[in-house]
């Protein structure tokens, strides 16, 4: 099903899109999307939806289940308390990725930016995972409790990565292609030896994702990665009455 969104106000596109579904549509192309917001949120079936133009705030927010394919960029908060899905943006996004995800993928192709992955969880068997393709800002991982981040670096000018990564990591993984230095990293995080289920991430999350933007994977980890934990589970501990 195609849906030309020109002009359509967000509520009325996702009440067509809702609508849609009911009737049973497995896949609803989007055309002329322009910065409408809510696209996919709260959505429950295994439906496809492809979005031909830029998706606006909470893109995907609260999903359980679909796949969402951006043909160039996002704004801000995308996969906002995401539970399962996957979401490919062809582009850059802007702040807050990821907040408060519990399980599925966000895949980047370029850059992103502040605060990707805040509050990034894994719950029970769920398990969120983002990979930006190009740079992302400050605060990457900010009190990240669970979870997979990859910032790759690739086919940007920009600095890799901001300053305060980690802040208030509590759980999860960080990979960093690339060397970072000490002061870019808050106080609740540091560097990590890699083991043999860093190899299965990289080949289960990593491989796909170069699959799907066509990288090339081989030559991707040729490049020395930096994996950061926290340093603690309970970095604010001494702040809690228990």
């Amino acid at each position: 099903m195609i849906i030309n969104c020109a002009g359509v106000h967000y509520k009325e596109l996702n009440e067509k899109i809702n609508e849609a579904i009911e009737n049973g549509a497995k896949e609803i192309i989007l055309e002329k999307v322009n910065g409408q917001r809510y696209i996919g949120a709260g959505l429950n079936k295994e439906v496809k939806i492809k979005i031909n133009g830029v998706a606006g705030n909470d893109l995907g927010a609260f999903m359980n289940g679909p796949k969402i394919i951006v043909d160039s960029n996002a704004q801000d908060i995308i996969g906002n308390t995401m539970n399962n899905g996957e979401i490919i943006i062809n582009g850059s996004v802007g702040d807050i990725t990821g907040y408060g995800m519990r399980g599925g993928k966000i895949y980047i192709k370029e850059n992103a930016g502040y605060r990707v992955g805040i509050h990034l969880k894994a719950y029970k068997n769920l398990l969120p995972v983002i990979i930006v393709g190009g740079a992302a800002g400050d605060f990457f991982g900010e009190y990240m409790a669970g979870g997979i981040l990859f910032v790759l670096g690739l086919n940007t000018e920009k600095k890799i990565i901001g300053n305060y990564i980690g802040t208030g990591m509590h759980g999860g993984i960080i990979y960093i292609r690339g060397t970072i230095e000490k002061y870019q990293l808050g106080k609740e995080v540091g560097f990590a030896d890699f083991d043999e289920n860093d190899k299965n991430n990289f080949d289960k999350y990593l491989k796909e994702y170069c699959t799907i933007f066509n990288f090339d994977y081989a030559q991707i980890i040729k490049e020395k990665f930096t994996k950061l934990i926290p340093v603690s589970h309970r970095p604010y501990g001494k702040i809690y009455a228990y």
